[in-house]
């Protein structure tokens, strides 16, 4: 499905509307996928909801959605902040599916009222999980990046303008605060160290990991992590690539393949961090938000991987804080999200690069082996 809206509608013209690829985990692929498989349940769309969407429906009787999460359809033009009428018309959709967009930050509905919650209780519209995270940890201005260490890992940097990759490798979304932003995504994250704690250290803690990996040094003694687990989007764009430990010799025992998960995380972030710079984005510092965030060892090894100083933040509450925030925005509390987020977001601790280019071979060589993971997919 995602090659039919290539075909249909041309890489070019696509990515020039929509500004990413279309992408198999975007809705346009996936209502693709319904006409093509489930024609009887196709027949029976009347309207197409995001699932925070649907919740406000459901609170307010009103179909409403808003920009951030909007983009990642596949079906929006995000550069003017809007459905692509052509993109939808030419697949083969119809244009009252799909429900009016606000901003994220404006009062946009109201509760209806129910045995839990009061009529005429403003509903604002709120963001994707990534906008409404960068939110939380402040990331509205350009030049402040966040880094994302739940199930999936992300690279977050706010622009000015609607900037994007031409071959596809990242994503470019409006952000929440009514500009737009790019971002570096890697599939499996945080996910990939639970497997392996989950798999390998049956009842040990990410604790007994991480003092575990910080017994080895650098490097992890040559032994590669490729934590393609759930196939890859950024740099790759390859859904048929696997993960897998490459260099394992006798030598290496389950300290090194512990450090090797780590550093194969963070090297997949660092591909993301590099593509974004070739965009034009120059942090200082990088904001480490995530179930990850809670690691030194690991928010150090950043640190040291990525070249510069990375920062964890008192509220680790993400990106229900920055909902939490965009709601205060849209009922007059603050008059801006930049106002909010000055107000309330605080840094807690700084990690500043210990071993300058301590990773660089370690890198080279987690790149190099990208191709022993490429799978062609089955005819």
């Amino acid at each position: 499905e995602s090659a039919e809206i290539d075909r249909v509608i041309g890489t070019s013209r696509f990515r020039s509307i929509t500004c990413n690829p279309p992408l198999t985990g975007f809705q346009a692929p996936k209502l693709l996928w319904i006409r093509n498989h489930e024609p009887e349940n196709f027949a029976r769309i009347r309207k197409v909801l995001l699932p925070k969407d649907y919740v406000r429906f459901r609170l307010s009787s009103e179909f409403l959605s808003e920009v951030s999460d909007a983009s990642g359809t596949a079906l929006f033009d995000v550069p003017n902040r809007r459905w692509s009428r052509e993109v939808i018309r030419e697949l083969g959709f119809r244009e009252d599916w799909f429900p009016e967009v606000t901003e994220s930050d404006a009062a946009s509905a109201e509760t209806k009222g129910s045995a839990y919650l009061s009529e005429g209780i403003p509903i604002v519209g709120g963001g994707g999980d990534q906008a409404a995270g960068a939110v939380g940890a402040g990331c509205v201005a350009e030049g402040r990046v966040s880094a994302s260490l739940g199930t999936s890992g992300v690279v977050f940097a706010p622009t000015s303008a609607p900037v994007y990759d031409e071959a596809g490798a990242t994503h470019t979304f409006c952000h929440a605060n009514r500009a737009w932003h790019l971002m570096g995504v890697m599939l499996s994250c945080g996910g990939a160290l639970q497997w392996f704690r989950d798999e390998f250290l049956a009842g040990g803690t990410y604790d007994e990991l991480a003092e575990m990996a910080s017994g080895v040094s650098a490097g992890a003694n040559g032994l590669t992590f490729l934590p393609y687990l759930a196939g890859e989007r950024t740099p790759h764009n390859d859904p048929h690539a696997r993960a897998a430990f490459v260099g394992a010799t006798l030598s290496h025992g389950k300290a090194e393949f512990a450090r090797a998960v780590y550093e194969g995380i963070s090297f997949g972030l660092a591909d993301g961090l590099d593509l974004l710079r070739g965009l034009g984005v120059a942090p200082d510092e990088i904001r480490i938000v995530g179930g990850g965030a809670k690691s030194e060892f690991w928010v150090q090894m950043l640190s040291d991987v990525l070249g510069v100083a990375c920062v964890r933040l008192e509220a680790d509450e993400g990106p229900a804080f920055g909902a939490a925030l965009l709601a205060g925005v849209g009922c007059g509390v603050w008059s801006d999200v930049e106002t909010a987020c000055r107000d309330t977001v605080r840094l807690k601790d700084r990690f500043v690069p210990s071993h300058e280019g301590v990773y660089d071979s370690a890198l080279e060589l987690f790149r190099s082996r990208y191709s022993c993971v490429v799978r062609k997919p089955r005819l």
